[in-house]
């Protein structure tokens, strides 16, 4: 036989002595057995062996159907099975995982708990390290199997499509945002412009909600500081020219150090843009989006912006300000209650109304005073 070494699960230990009397009764070099722990996952705050009738993440067309590519699994399994392999990892980046030595006494007696917080974590670096054209071209034959929608996307213009990708890609720090193969849509769609503005939801601000400011922002970027033709450093700068104009510091250690003297910091202030070109707040590098959306774009999603509804925080106590004057005469009104309709109190005449929630969205054009928290 030229079987030399045996690994199996741990619960084919008690058979090791008849397994060795049947070679030594056929004359046969018995190998070397090396019994492991099986991996485990928790379950109702037990542990259990992970089950291939049970658990779907035991099939390997689990991992197909999710999108997460098999240099992500081959890293996550020897991530549990050798202590040690993190640390190597670490040390040596650039290196292929055939170059680590597996160690058999470096692995888990007790069975190592599956994560699939970390599988995904490791499979945005393993990710992070691919090209655009690895991207592309994994993403496709992914997506022409499990998402015709992506595909159609994807092959619809290949240029563009490398260039989406190929942002925040080959740098220091790359971008890691995705995990899988069926994320790279929603990762995406906002860069293409019948998906983007098909998308009737309001935009969902920050920090900075008031329509009044934000439109402010909005007109004195695209009047006076976005130019398509600057570099990424005049870019930035001319940002924080626009933070510092509107009553915002520079720079958020500024605003830090003494924030009563600021509206807010520079990070408020292009959260506002990066909300009205992507509808999110964390994306990767706006610089980057905007080159490759061009000019004509950012020009059309930004105006839009002005436009559309703003979505915005309503809290009981919150005083509002409504389209159409009271019969009293005001327009002020103190929110009473919010959820499915809206509790409204005049502040002219304490008459009270209730209107379902879209009604009153409607209806309601600015915040006039915010409850203290």
């Amino acid at each position: 036989m030229g079987t030399n070494l045996v690994i199996r699960g741990d619960e084919w230990l008690s058979s090791v002595p008849l397994h060795l009397q049947l070679f030594q009764a056929l004359e046969f070099k018995a190998p070397k057995y090396a019994h492991i722990a099986p991996i485990m996952k928790e379950d109702n705050g037990a542990k259990r062996k992970l089950s291939k009738r049970k658990d779907p993440e035991a099939a390997v067309s689990y991992y197909a159907e999710q999108g997460i590519p098999a240099d992500a699994v081959d890293e996550y399994l020897l991530n549990i099975a050798n202590s040690n392999f993190e640390q190597w990892r670490r040390q040596n980046q650039d290196k292929k995982i055939d170059e680590f030595e597996l160690q058999i006494n470096k692995m888990s007696v007790s069975g190592a708990l599956f994560d699939m917080v970390k599988l995904l974590d490791i499979s945005k670096r393993v990710i992070s390290k691919y090209t655009k054209e690895q991207v592309y071209n994994e993403t496709l034959t992914w997506a022409k199997k499990y998402d015709k929608e992506l595909q159609e996307l994807l092959q619809k213009d290949e240029e563009y499509a490398m260039q989406i990708l190929g942002i925040e890609r080959g740098n220091v720090k790359p971008r890691r945002d995705i995990a899988k193969w069926s994320d790279v849509k929603e990762n995406i769609i906002y860069m293409y412009d019948n998906e983007f503005f098909k998308n009737k939801e309001p935009y969902e601000f920050q920090k900075i909600n008031q329509k009044d400011e934000i439109k402010q922002i909005i007109e004195k970027y695209i009047n006076k500081y976005y130019n398509s033709e600057d570099s990424k450093e005049i870019w930035f700068n001319k940002i924080k020219d626009l933070a510092e104009e509107c009553g915002y510091a520079r720079e958020v250690k500024e605003y830090k150090q003494n924030p009563e003297k600021y509206k807010g910091h520079i990070g408020d202030v292009s959260t506002v843009i990066r909300i009205c070109l992507t509808k999110r707040a964390n994306t990767p590098d706006m610089y980057e989006i905007m080159q490759v959306l061009r000019k004509r774009i950012c020009y059309k999603k930004i105006r839009i912006c002005k436009y559309r509804g703003i979505k915005m925080e309503y809290n009981v106590g919150d005083i509002v300000r409504t389209k159409k004057t009271h019969p009293c005469g005001s327009k002020l009104w103190e929110i009473m209650r919010v959820g499915v309709d809206f509790k409204l109190k005049c502040k002219g005449c304490g008459h009270i109304i209730i209107l379902e929630r879209p009604k009153a969205l409607k209806i309601i054009t600015k915040k006039i005073e915010e409850k203290e928290k």
